[in-house]
């Protein structure tokens, strides 16, 4: 986490520099330097805020996360009516918002994975992100089933979602987010129907940012 003290500004240009470095050369070639030239400021700027690279991605993560939220919250809160099926399909949609799937903040997603194996820090976040994805999809489910069964369903859900994301930021095109919401929403309703649930959940939401 940065400092207190340094300018909200300059905090989002760091964040911007470190995810089109990762964009660039990869995480493990994306130096403080090199971080700091896309970034127009001095290597000591990032080292006396962010304690080095770690803290910087760290940081990053954090406001990647944020978006994630934000996308999720806009598109529930977007919705006119309170069925549980839209509530679920709204989820679906936030997690393929445009603050997500673009080629620097896929990068940087995937680095964030590879190093909360071995970073206690971003081991915690990931795990935060991992509940509440989970959480939100139970809470919905258990609307509609009962609680062994909205458990199970969340965690299938939450495993396509993520399966999509992953191969999606893999291919050379980069992630097809139409594609991907359609798949995801009809796994959505085989899950529902396969408990004799009709859905009626509405169209996409556009609100990509």
């Amino acid at each position: 986490m940065p400092k207190v003290g340094m300018e909200p500004i300059r905090r989002q240009q760091l964040i911007k520099a470190t995810m089109a470095a990762i964009d660039e050369v990869g995480l493990a070639d994306a130096t403080v330097m090199r971080i700091a030239h896309h970034a127009g400021v001095s290597a000591g700027i990032i080292s006396h805020y962010f304690g080095g690279k770690d803290g910087l991605l760290e940081a990053t993560m954090r406001q990647i996360l944020n978006d994630l939220g934000e996308a999720v919250a806009a598109r529930r809160a977007a919705l006119t009516t309170q069925a549980p099926e839209a509530h679920l399909a709204a989820i679906i949609d936030g997690n393929f918002d445009r603050s997500q799937v673009t080629g620097p903040v896929a990068k940087t997603w995937l680095a964030f994975w590879a190093s909360s194996m071995h970073k206690p820090a971003l081991a915690r976040l990931q795990n935060v992100n991992d509940r509440r994805l989970y959480a939100n999809l139970s809470h919905q489910f258990r609307r509609l089933l009962p609680k062994g069964q909205a458990r199970d369903a969340a965690r299938a859900l939450v495993a396509q979602i993520d399966g999509l994301w992953l191969r999606g930021a893999l291919t050379p095109e980069g992630l097809d987010t139409d594609r991907a919401r359609r798949l995801a929403r009809e796994y959505l309703d085989q899950l529902l129907t396969a408990h004799g649930i009709t859905t009626r959940h509405p169209a996409t939401l556009s609100l990509e940012s």
